[in-house]
């Protein structure tokens, strides 16, 4: 099964990338074959709300975000991992998951022509890591993402959140979570509930 796994953070190789590679790990034992794309990698421009997409479910922002619809479409299986900054995601997260806009409009029209279908095998899944311990610390970004993974037609698969990480290097001394990433990631592609407290 593929799986696209798009990286928000904007630091290689930091904490939740390296949680995220472990979450994969886990895709890959269960059959999954995971696409990574780093969002920092590619020019994705805020969303400028000209309601361009409002007729068409497609956006008139020409940049990287437009081959990702086809693929957001074609597949069943989204990741999306991003740490917090200032209770939310990252920009280059938050404005992928704005782009999506036009994946909305998309739905809401062929749903007023009859022609959309719900398939609930299509599910996105959540990877966050924070360095503070704050109480509500996910919530923000729990529910862009559950409005954004709706958006692109998926229903919210669970997420995996891990708090203390700071300094690069800081996640590969939780051992313990690395491990349930792995079985976090197996659970996603089996169908079986991969939420992690």
């Amino acid at each position: 099964m593929d799986v696209l796994a798009f990286l928000g953070s904007p630091r290689k190789k930091g904490n939740s990338e390296v949680l995220t590679q472990e979450l994969l790990e886990g895709v890959r034992q269960a059959g999954g074959s995971p696409e990574i794309i780093r969002l920092c990698d590619l020019k994705i421009s805020p969303c400028i709300s000209c309601g361009g997409c409002d007729k068409t479910g497609r956006c008139v922002v020409e940049d990287d975000m437009i081959p990702l619809y086809e693929k957001i479409i074609s597949i069943d299986k989204i990741i999306v991992s991003s740490p917090i900054f200032f209770y939310g995601v990252t920009a280059q997260t938050k404005a992928f998951i704005d782009r999506t806009q036009a994946l909305w409009n998309r739905k809401r029209l062929l749903q007023k022509k009859g022609k959309w279908v719900d398939n609930p095998e299509r599910k996105g899944f959540f990877i966050s890591v924070a360095a503070t311990r704050g109480a509500r610390i996910f919530e923000g970004a729990i529910l862009t993402m559950k409005y954004g993974y709706d958006a692109m037609g998926m229903q919210y698969g669970g997420d995996f959140l891990v708090t203390g990480p700071d300094k690069r290097g800081d996640m590969a001394k939780y051992e313990k979570k690395l491990a349930e990433a792995r079985e976090a990631g197996k659970n996603f592609i089996l169908g079986l509930d991969a939420h992690v407290d």
